[in-house]
């Protein structure tokens, strides 16, 4: 049994959960954190690229003095490899209510040369600081029950070592939004889930950092296959999120030249849209 879902049993929390460990960062010298990024979030030895925004997430939420991520966009310039990274950060301003500082990831190449894998620029506040009135014309996804939709553990074994993060999520699909699992691909461009901590972790403004990133491409609804790596992402967090699952939708429309558009919204269990993101990945047609 995978340790994530022994450790289920137990129920995580926040702080004390495989996500906050491997996420965690170690301060150097001011602005310098190293860490070791973990193979447990891994698609086909392609680290996640929301497991690598939590991680810069909390290296910046160490370097300023605002605690949340309000909008954190990132520029993915190399492919991460599991093991060892820095994380050097900058202040670039602090406010009273809002601070802005900026962080990129490194590693070595096979050369031992360094090599900047990510760089990001984001605005820090206190979720908790917010006023209560929201006015919105959002509606949270319509997606079945969860014992109604469908996980990695209700499809063929996939080949090991594939996809490890599968194991560190709870991750239930629409099976309107599975064509492409079944060989008949929608066309639509959609994907939705309810996603959650494999541990049993409930959600916080870091974790919705990999939230927005987690489920399958929409390319695969489109009727593409292979990996979608992201070419930049932008998050905002909007509040924090209520102990439960969330929804995700991921919605694409658009797909020129070899890249699309995924849009996403996570709600949680209050109804609450609590982020939003867009990121512009690359396909490979034909």
């Amino acid at each position: 049994m995978p340790e994530a879902a022994s450790a289920a049993a137990t129920r995580a929390t926040i702080g004390d959960s495989e996500f906050d460990r491997d996420t965690a960062v170690t301060p150097r010298v001011p602005g310098v954190y190293d860490l070791d990024l973990s193979a447990g979030w891994t698609i086909i030895n392609a680290v996640n690229g929301g497991y690598l925004l939590a991680v810069l997430g909390r290296a910046l939420g160490d370097a300023l003095p605002h605690p949340d991520p309000f909008t954190i966009s990132a520029h993915y310039l190399t492919a991460s490899r599991p093991g060892p990274a820095v994380v050097r950060t900058e202040t670039v301003r602090t406010g009273r209510t809002l601070s802005t500082g900026q962080a990129s990831l490194f590693q070595y190449d096979d050369e031992g040369n360094e090599v900047e894998r990510i760089r990001v620029l984001a605005s820090y506040g206190d979720l908790g600081a917010l006023p209560d009135d929201v006015r919105t014309s959002a509606e949270p996804p319509a997606i079945p029950p969860m014992d109604q939709c469908f996980g990695p553990e209700d499809g063929p074994a996939p080949v090991e070592g594939s996809s490890a993060i599968a194991d560190r999520l709870m991750l239930k699909l629409d099976p309107a939004t599975l064509g492409w699992a079944l060989g008949q691909p929608s066309g639509r461009g959609e994907m939705r889930a309810w996603f959650g901590l494999a541990d049993g972790r409930d959600a916080d403004p870091l974790s919705l950092l990999l939230a927005v990133d987690a489920l399958p491409p929409t390319a695969f609804e489109l009727g593409l296959k292979g990996w979608v790596p992201t070419v930049e992402l932008t998050v905002h967090v909007r509040c924090r999120p209520a102990p439960g699952p969330l929804r995700v939708s991921i919605t694409t429309r658009n797909l020129a030249g070899g890249f699309l558009e995924e849009d996403a919204e996570v709600w949680d269990s209050a109804d609450r849209l609590v982020a939003q993101s867009r990121q512009l990945a690359r396909v490979r047609l034909g």
